[in-house]
């Protein structure tokens, strides 16, 4: 921090200006939606950007591309790359992404085009991430929909460029550190999906309907779950609490409930079977608890003579998710059958192999995944420290108009 109060000494020791956000844009535009009715309007090569894709990320890409067609018969505009891209509406109001390419937006973006004379298209990003909560409170509605006027007059402390580059570049390596920690994640998941292809191993391959059977849970709901009693789990759970496996269940329901409804036995490995998108499905769990319990009827107990650990670690890899994908059907929720989830193929080395993979697995699997240890105890720390850091960089004394 001394750089930066040595520079703030030299460059701006009245304090910092305070403009508006049109005040350091070269141009602030909108974009828009080609109609959908016209096929000829997309499959294009133009990059064409919608507010879930806005994220507080580097936009290399975008998930739909337009024609140019497409472009000129409606209000989507090509924007230059390195513009500070804020979504005005739905899920991401108020989060802000910058574009690496040239692209064209829907008419939910406000696209900024930054005057580099006056302050660096970084700095503004930076700034903006730190304003979250007070810009999403300026929206209006229940997705707190922002009007573009309401950015475009929002302040912003300038202070000289070369403040903006010093802050700019520690807050650039804060950044480049958490990607780091998120690569290493996904080369966990590339080396565990290594492991269970048995690429260069002559191991047997069955399905799982050759390797056990499936028990599809039945209904209870929210209101039914207690604080004790006999130990269940909610497939709803299965996202938001449990991991690989489980000794102990989150949630309990009455014993006279209990005994109408079905079970996951010791070594069952629980999986869901609907949910509201296709990768919702195929999520499992290998029960290791002492006794029995209860499973939700978007669940089923898959019996098995296999390792449950090692089961429900196959359960978590493109391999085994690409198979099922055929066999989900799809609408207002999706949902796969015994019969889907049958036909899936497995990699059966001897159990003993089983064993030794599932306890290599696990151990990687605490190390990426628990948040109190390893990676994701780093990333929190890093991303904690980062945003303190953030807070405390972009906090400037106004200079006074007096």
């Amino acid at each position: 921090m001394s750089k930066i109060d040595e520079l703030i000494k030299r460059f701006s020791p009245d304090g910092v200006e305070c403009k508006t956000i049109q005040d350091v844009c070269k141009n602030i535009v909108s974009g828009g939606t080609p109609s959908t009715s016209k096929a000829d309007y997309y499959n294009g090569n133009i990059p064409w950007l919608r507010t879930q894709e806005v994220d507080w990320i580097d936009i290399y890409d975008t998930g739909i591309k337009i024609t140019e067609s497409g472009l000129k018969n409606s209000s989507a505009k090509l924007i230059p790359e390195n513009c500070v891209i804020v979504a005005m509406y739905g899920a991401t109001a108020a989060k802000v992404a910058v574009n690496k390419i040239p692209l064209s937006t829907n008419q939910a973006c406000c696209n900024l085009e930054i005057d580099e004379k006056v302050a660096t298209y970084r700095y503004v990003y930076y700034w903006l991430c730190n304003s979250y909560n007070h810009l999403r409170s300026l929206g209006e509605g229940s997705q707190s929909n922002i009007n573009g006027q309401k950015i475009k007059s929002y302040k912003i402390p300038v202070p000289p460029l070369e403040i903006q580059n010093e802050i700019v570049s520690i807050l650039d390596k804060f950044t480049l550190l958490e990607a780091e920690l998120e690569a290493r994640q996904k080369q966990y998941e590339h080396y565990r999906d290594a492991m269970l292809r048995f690429e260069a191993k002559n191991v047997e391959w069955k399905t799982l309907g050759e390797m056990g059977e499936f028990t599809r849970g039945k209904r209870f709901v929210k209101t039914d779950i207690l604080s004790e009693g006999f130990p269940c789990i909610h497939y709803g759970e299965m996202y938001t609490h449990y991991k690989i496996w489980a000794k102990e269940a989150k949630s309990f329901l009455d014993p006279t409930l209990a005994t109408k409804l079905r079970v996951a036995k010791p070594g069952d490995v629980v999986i869901v079977a609907a949910g509201e998108t296709i990768e919702d499905i195929g999520q499992g769990l290998a029960w290791l608890g002492d006794s029995d319990v209860v499973i939700h009827d978007a669940c089923f107990a898959y019996s098995h003579n296999m390792h449950p650990n090692y089961v429900s670690h196959f359960l978590q890899t493109d391999l085994f998710h690409s198979q099922i994908k055929r066999h989900i059907s799809s609408g207002k929720i999706s949902a796969i059958n015994a019969s889907g989830l049958s036909k899936a193929k497995i990699p059966v080395p001897p159990i003993e192999e089983q064993k030794r993979i599932a306890s290599i697995l696990d151990k990687f699997h605490l190390l990426i995944n628990d948040i109190s240890i390893g990676i994701p105890a780093e990333i929190d720390g890093r991303r904690k420290q980062y945003e303190y850091y953030r807070n405390k960089l972009l906090t400037f004394r106004n200079r006074s108009n007096g």
